[in-house]
């Protein structure tokens, strides 16, 4: 398919992808090696006729993905006052349980499992469960494209990784609670209450009783995961993994591991008591 050039406007925020461009309503981004994972994936959710995810539509003549552009409201950095905004964050739970279980038919597809790096020497092992589909695992606000106040849309499937919901939900309840102490936190959120907004995104996610049981030891899991994974990626992949490490990443890292230590039993007290499930 051939599509049209136009002025370039570039995309700013992202960690890791450069050179992103919007061309009229489509984005541009360069392509990697796990472009057409990524290409699979929203063609199976245009298919599915879900509606809060960017379209695939080819690639253009200069090599680089073409997605349809999803007009709304992201944050940047620093974040906007709005992501306190409780209606907000429980918005982005029933997305993402919306998006999790459209991708439940689509299950974890050969080549998914040889995507990720090695696991470098000295990296503990994962408690998490096996991988029962493909999240997002990249919930972050600038990630999120909201309309009219509630979240529309998932964005940047980059980081999408075979996962299960206590995985997913533990993603998102790290950047929207967040799981992380306070010097850490952005302005804008620097002083909401972290563990009550996890209670209200498990709420409004509606998660399992037994997976409720497994968010905090797997948080505090995927914490020390990071901190290893984050110092491999800087080290292998250089670019935006080099320069977050740089910028003192594993340090965050390493203060947010002892902040979920410290709040382990009153966060999960929280999630568990918390009012709604579906299986």
């Amino acid at each position: 398919m051939d599509f049209a050039d136009g002025p370039e406007e570039p995309l700013l925020g992202g960690d890791v992808t450069e050179g992103l461009v919007r061309i009229d309503d489509s984005v541009r981004r360069p392509r990697s090696p796990g472009s057409a994972l990524v290409e699979s994936l929203l063609t199976f959710l245009e298919r599915a006729g879900f509606d809060g995810s960017p379209r695939f539509l080819g690639i253009d003549a200069q090599g680089r993905q073409v997605l349809s552009f999803v007009p709304g409201q992201v944050a940047g950095r620093p974040w906007p006052d709005w992501i306190a905004d409780d209606e907000r964050i429980a918005s982005v739970a029933r997305l993402v349980r919306r998006f999790d279980d459209a991708m439940q038919p689509f299950g974890v597809p050969e080549g998914w499992a040889t995507k990720q790096l090695t696991n470098p020497p000295g990296m503990p092992a994962s408690i998490a469960g096996p991988p029962r589909f493909v999240g997002h695992m990249d919930i972050t606000p600038e990630n999120v494209v909201f309309v009219d106040g509630g979240a529309k849309a998932l964005i940047d499937f980059d980081m999408a990784r075979p996962t299960d919901r206590v995985g997913e939900v533990g993603n998102l309840l790290l950047w929207w609670a967040p799981l992380m102490p306070a010097v850490d936190r952005e302005q804008a959120v620097r002083d909401v209450d972290p563990v009550a907004r996890a209670a209200l995104l498990v709420d409004e996610y509606g998660l399992a009783a037994d997976d409720r049981q497994r968010i905090v030891p797997v948080a505090r899991n995927a914490a020390e995961l990071a901190w290893h994974s984050m110092r491999n990626r800087a080290a292998r992949l250089g670019g935006g993994w080099q320069r977050m490490w740089g910028e003192g990443v594993g340090d965050r890292i390493l203060r947010r591991q002892q902040w979920l230590a410290e709040h382990e039993d009153e966060l999960h007290r929280a999630v568990t008591a918390s009012r709604t499930s579906f299986s």
